[in-house]
């Protein structure tokens, strides 16, 4: 989710460099947090105690920095839209997708969120206008997908592929948050969004974990409770707040660089930790895929058209 009242910036101070490469630590980490939690505990289960633990730990900052909630009862609306697009269906798609494939694995398609997210704002917004250089990178990017699935995915419809399709799949709601959030999220303090989606998030997955998988148990590893106690309050609430505070330093556009430093994180931290290994086609299919997120990006090409043009 983005802040839309923030601007791009065309420079990266060292304070917003630590924030970024610390924001994709966290999310990075989130990967094989979730499934180291997935030993023990169940996808809806997983997915509850992310979004409770969230929503608790960013309502108690907002009290405490005594941040104002506008919209009044409409905003509850988009509140629970988001939390269904931002969190419900892709963290339940993503801890399930990686219950069958590698985490550093789900750590890459989840890299796709950016292209589709592009898509679909070309689709929607009028302002957001798919020109040739977004094309490029576009198609750069669903060739770095197609690399990583393997054009037999869809003809051999197993766990693994399905697990790879769910990742995919929570990828593109990533995409339809965010151009939600553009329309109907705009001057709302971001913190305070995160913590109402999160609330939103809490109120459909607590219950159906509770109906589907029963009551956590208290007798968890204490590695499967630091898992789940990381996803909430670290994965979750501090990643969001380093988030926003990136944003406020780097603005939108630099920020979503942050996509291309999560999957390496996940991958050394998937063969470090479960000792993972992914094919050449996976690290090529991520190659791709950075190269589709540069090509959106263009501050590479700009770059380089300034030094041409001062040479």
């Amino acid at each position: 989710m983005t802040d839309t009242a923030t601007q791009p910036q065309t420079s990266i101070s060292p304070a917003a460099w630590a924030l970024m490469g610390l924001l994709a630590l966290l999310w990075g980490c989130s990967f094989p947090a979730t499934r180291a939690a997935l030993g023990e505990v169940g996808v809806l289960t997983t997915v509850a105690f992310r979004v409770g633990e969230g929503a608790l730990a960013l309502w108690f900052v907002i009290a405490l920095r005594g941040l104002p909630v506008r919209g009044g009862w409409r905003i509850v609306g988009v509140f629970a839209v988001m939390g269904l697009l931002n969190n419900i269906l892709p963290w339940s798609l993503i801890v399930w997708g990686q219950s069958h494939i590698a985490s550093g694995l789900a750590a890459i398609l989840n890299a796709s969120t950016a292209i589709f997210t592009v898509s679909l704002a070309a689709l929607i917004l009028p302002d957001e206008r798919l020109t040739a250089r977004k094309s490029i990178g576009v198609l750069l990017g669903l060739a770095g997908v197609v690399m990583v699935m393997g054009v037999t995915a869809l003809r051999s419809l197993d766990l693994t592929s399905l697990g790879q399709i769910a990742v995919l799949a929570a990828s593109v709601s990533y995409g339809c948050a965010g151009v939600f959030a553009r329309k109907f999220l705009s001057g709302q303090p971001p913190e305070v969004a995160a913590a109402g989606m999160l609330t939103a998030s809490s109120s459909v997955m607590i219950p159906a974990a509770l109906w589907f998988e029963g009551s956590p148990r208290l007798d968890y590893h204490p590695t499967t409770w630091m898992a789940l106690l990381y996803l909430g309050f670290v994965g979750s609430a501090l990643a969001f707040l380093c988030y926003y505070r990136a944003l406020r330093l780097a603005g939108a556009g630099n920020v979503s660089l942050v996509t291309l430093m999560i999957a390496p994180v996940s991958v050394v931290l998937g063969a470090l930790i479960f000792d993972e290994s992914l094919s050449l086609s996976d690290y090529g299919g991520f190659l791709l895929l950075a190269a589709g997120l540069l090509v959106i990006d263009g501050r590479l090409f700009r770059r380089f058209a300034k030094a041409q043009e001062s040479a």
